[in-house]
C-alpha cells in the first residue's frame, strides 16, 4: 500500500527528525542511558514541551497540536531512528486517559502535562512475568490505595501515578518523601522499570467499568505508537547494515558484493517496508476511526514486532563478532525492539486481539 503523508505531517516529519537529530542523537543518548538513574533528559522533555510536542494528539482547545494517530505515528517512527529515551510514548496514553476522562481535575492535570510541569505515568500490570492478564489486586477505599504495581516504566521520575485498581482508576500524587521503588533489572538500558508499593492517599477518579472502557480505547494509541518506534528502530538498523556492508571489505573487495549478504539485505529491506505500510495504514483508520481500525492495529503491533527482531538481528550479524560489542550500536536497537515486544500489548497478545477482531 502506498501512503503519502499530507503537508502537515511531512512538516511535522521534518520538524521532529531535525529536533532529534540534533538533540538527542544516539551517540548524545547512550550517556543519559547508560550512566543515570532516570535515564532520560528531563530538561529535554521541558524541551519538547516548549515545542508542543507534549500535546500532540490533543485538540486545540487543550493546548495540544491536534496531530491525530497519524501525527503520533510521524513523531514516534522518527524517535525510533535515534532510540530516543524516556517516557514520550507513555505520556500522551495519560494524556489521552485524562483527556477522555473530562472534569476539572483531570483537566487541570492534563494542562500541567502538556506545559512539562509534570511527569504522570499509568501504574497497571502488578506482575513481572505471566502473560495472562488478571484483574488488579490494588485496592481503594476512603481515599486511600493499597497495593503493588511492577513494573512501572519510569514509575521512579513520575511526579502522579494513575492507577489502575479493583474499584477503578485513581489519582496518586508522589508522596512527600517519594515513592517507596524498587529499580528491577533491565535488557534495555533506555529503559527503567520500577516496583511501586503503595500505601498513599488518592483519588477515584473513574469507576472499574468506565476505566476498562477509556484504558481500552487507549491502549489502541499505545500499541499503535510502538508500532511506529518498532518501525523507526528497524529502519536505522537496516541503514546501519547497508552503511557497514558497503565501507567493509573480505577478500579484497566489499562484502556488500557478496550474493548471500544482498539476499539477506533484501529480506529486511521487504520486512522494514511492510512494517511502514502497516503502520500508517492502521494509523490512518485509528484517525479515521473505521470499524477495522482494532485489526489493523493489533496486526501491525504483531507484524512490527517480529519484523524488527529480525531485521535488529541481522544487522548484527550483518556486522559480524563487532555487533555484539558495547562500542558499536546495533545492540542498542536490538535491546529496545526486544522490550517493545512485550509492552503496549505483547505479541502473543496482539495475535489474539486481531484474531478475536476478525471474527467480529
Amino acid at each position: 500500500m502506498r501512503f503519502d503523508l499530507n503537508d502537515a505531517n511531512t512538516l511535522l516529519k521534518s520538524s521532529i527528525r531535525e529536533f532529534v537529530e540534533k538533540e538527542s542523537p544516539l551517540a548524545k543518548a547512550r550517556p543519559l542511558m547508560e550512566d543515570t538513574q532516570e535515564g532520560f533528559s528531563k530538561a529535554l522533555y521541558a524541551q519538547l514541551a516548549e515545542l508542543g510536542y507534549l500535546g500532540l494528539t490533543l485538540p486545540e482547545s487543550e493546548g495540544g497540536s491536534a496531530a491525530g494517530a497519524i501525527g503520533l505515528a510521524v513523531v514516534l517512527h522518527e524517535m525510533g531512528r535515534v532510540a530516543f529515551p524516556g517516557p514520550f510514548l507513555d505520556l500522551v496514553l495519560v494524556e489521552a486517559v485524562l483527556y477522555r476522562m473530562g472534569g476539572p481535575e483531570a483537566s487541570q492535570l492534563l494542562q500541567e502535562i502538556v506545559a512539562g510541569g509534570k511527569i504522570v505515568l499509568l501504574a497497571r500490570p502488578e506482575a513481572v512475568d505471566g502473560v495472562e492478564v488478571i484483574p488488579p489486586q490494588t485496592r481503594f477505599a476512603q481515599g486511600h490505595i493499597r497495593g503493588t504495581k511492577r513494573p512501572v516504566p519510569f514509575g521512579a521520575s513520575a511526579d502522579v501515578l494513575l492507577v489502575t485498581t479493583a474499584e477503578g482508576l485513581a489519582l496518586v500524587p508522589r508522596p512527600r518523601e517519594g515513592w517507596k521503588a524498587i529499580l528491577l533489572p533491565v535488557f534495555d538500558h533506555a529503559q527503567r522499570f520500577v516496583e511501586i508499593s503503595l500505601d498513599s492517599a488518592g483519588t477515584l477518579l473513574a469507576d472499574k467499568q468506565r476505566a476498562d472502557t477509556l484504558l481500552e480505547e487507549v491502549d489502541l494509541l499505545g500499541a499503535l505508537g510502538a508500532s511506529a518506534l518498532l518501525l523507526g528502530l528497524m529502519e536505522r538498523s537496516l541503514e546501519l547494515a547497508l552503511d557497514y556492508i558497503k565501507e567493509r571489505k573480505a577478500f579484497g573487495r566489499t562484502i556488500g558484493s557478496f550474493q548471500v549478504l544482498q539476499h539477506r539485505a533484501a529480506d529486511m529491506w521487504i520486512r522494514t517496508e511492510s512494517s511502514r505500510s502497516a503502520v500508517y495504514r492502521a494509523a490512518w483508520a485509528l484517525e479515521n476511526k473505521l470499524d477495522e481500525a482494532p485489526l489493523l492495529v493489533a496486526s501491525a503491533k504483531a507484524y512490527c514486532g517480529d519484523s524488527a527482531r529480525f531485521v535488529c538481528a541481522e544487522t548484527i550479524q550483518v556486522f559480524g563478532g563487532v555487533g555484539y560489542t558495547w562500542e558499536y550500536d546495533p545492540h542498542i536497537y536490538f535491546k529496545r525492539v526486544k522490550t517493545l515486544e512485550q509492552l503496549y500489548g505483547s505479541t502473543g497478545s496482539q495475535l489474539e486481539a486481531a484474531l478475536k477482531a476478525q471474527r467480529i
